[in-house]
């Protein structure tokens, strides 16, 4: 359960366009963006700039701190400026989003998306932008919300056809050819 004082739990209540869900799910895609798609160009933090961790929302205590489309990673520092920050652009960030959905929810993402009260890439936006508003991301001076705005349409992008090239690592055969080769996925011999 989200603690009521949580900033995330007070937007939720003056705000109820989207699930506690979609927030989680943004969080879990920045995540997957800069872990496993290597997203995110590296830029210093100021100095004298507070920084905030990664998104740590299964922890028990709800969403943690996190970076609008940019995270901390706390093992890397250039010496200087403090820690290297990595760095998610709006168009950046949906298409992960688009690529963590397709993997978790297949081709009911739409559907999912739609539950939570997302219909259209610009609601990424409101929701990033929300959480900025409220602490639990960070943006540059170039970000805006415009970033976000019509990055592709939900009927062909999550359709399992997409308009964008796939990434082999969320093909279940990735890696292999028939079945019963090495990385097939398929029975070996």
């Amino acid at each position: 359960m989200l603690d009521p004082k949580h900033p995330l739990a007070e937007l939720l209540s003056r705000d109820q366009r989207y699930h506690l869900d979609s927030y989680v799910f943004v969080f879990d895609s920045l995540r997957f963006a800069q872990e496993t798609l290597n997203m995110g160009g590296l830029a210093t933090t100021p100095p004298g700039q507070e920084q905030h961790g990664h998104a740590t929302h299964r922890s028990g205590e709800g969403p943690a701190a996190s970076q609008s489309s940019a995270a901390e990673d706390p093992d890397q520092d250039d010496g200087d400026d403090g820690p290297v920050e990595r760095h998610i652009t709006g168009q950046d960030l949906c298409e992960a989003i688009r690529r963590y959905a397709l993997s978790q929810y297949g081709l009911l993402a739409r559907c999912v998306f739609d539950h939570w009260g997302i219909r259209t890439t610009d609601d990424f936006g409101e929701i990033v932008f929300n959480l900025i508003d409220i602490g639990q991301m960070r943006k540059t001076e170039n970000d805006r919300r415009e970033d976000f705005s019509g990055v592709f349409e939900f009927e062909q992008a999550l359709s399992g056809g997409g308009v964008f090239a796939s990434d082999d690592r969320l093909k279940p055969n990735a890696g292999g050819g028939e079945s019963g080769e090495p990385g097939s996925g398929g029975p070996s011999s």
